[in-house]
């Protein structure tokens, strides 16, 4: 290994000493690295009135530089140029979604009559998440008129207010077909107050009616009515006293026989029919 104390002052110098020196400056000769090429990795813009950097690099053989070049101060406004020639028209060519996040872009061109456009609209970043959508209204907008919708985010919700356009008043339509008779399907009783329906169907030769007729509201109480024929202590009086008309009528007071004989069952018919005759009014 190369040494650069020695030799040391006035010390004996020999062969061993200066065959490790030359030896050691040899080692550092061969490590030095060889330079096959350069590359610019690049050129950074500094502000106005910085000084201009240079950094360099070596990396397996190949030197790596990157500067720093500021830009200049701005120049005075120039003279007006000559009037360029009139376009009679616009065109976009193109519109392109660039990433999310980088800035939009115009490029222009012009053939002598027409200004080619050619737009890049950056997409956006992507939204919140969110738990549901609500539509808060559907609002009717003049025949021929674009659709339109509206939407705002609270945090969670997506609201959303559509305009839909009415559509054009159609032609006068051709005569239906003829119908030979109508037939009511149902008539139902709707709650008082409520409106009066019919609903209407045809089946080609037949229309079919389903009215809903509302009930009246409750009348007022009437007046008593005139007295009956019999009043009602004239009733309770009667019938207090029907239950007597069975006095009359004997018990059986009898024990059939088993079995019964032809003449026991002849007394309880006779009996049955005294107590039916007694019954009558």
């Amino acid at each position: 290994m190369f040494d650069p104390n020695i030799p040391a002052t006035n010390a004996e110098a020999t062969s061993a000493m200066f065959r490790g020196q030359f030896n050691g400056l040899k080692d550092l000769i061969d490590a030095i690295q060889t330079i096959g090429s350069a590359t610019v990795d690049g050129v950074n813009t500094l502000p106005p009135g910085e000084a201009a950097t240079v950094t360099l690099g070596v990396s397996g053989g190949t030197l790596h530089f990157t500067f720093g070049i500021p830009q200049g101060q701005d120049g005075s406004s120039g003279n007006d140029g000559a009037e360029g020639p009139p376009f009679a028209a616009a065109v976009v060519d193109a519109v392109n979604t660039l990433p999310a996040g980088e800035p939009a872009t115009v490029d222009s061109t012009f053939d002598g009559s027409t200004v080619h456009l050619t737009f890049g609209i950056p997409q956006g970043q992507d939204g919140l998440p969110f738990a549901n959508a609500v539509v808060d209204a559907v609002n009717t907008l003049p025949s021929g008129e674009p659709a339109t919708v509206e939407s705002t985010f609270d945090g969670s919700t997506v609201h959303l207010t559509f305009g839909i356009p009415q559509g054009a008043d159609g032609g006068d339509g051709m005569d239906g077909p003829p119908f030979a008779s109508a037939v009511v399907d149902s008539v139902d009783t709707l709650s008082p107050g409520d409106q009066a329906t019919v609903e209407s169907t045809f089946d080609g030769s037949t229309v079919h009616l389903t009215f809903g007729i509302p009930a009246g509201y409750d009348g007022a109480s009437g007046s008593d009515g005139a007295p009956g024929e019999v009043s009602l202590q004239q009733l309770e009086d009667a019938i207090s006293g029907s239950s007597a008309n069975s006095n009359g009528v004997d018990t059986l007071g009898m024990v059939v026989s088993e079995p019964p004989t032809q003449a026991e069952v002849q007394q309880i018919a006779d009996k049955l029919d005294e107590l039916i005759n007694a019954l009558r009014r």
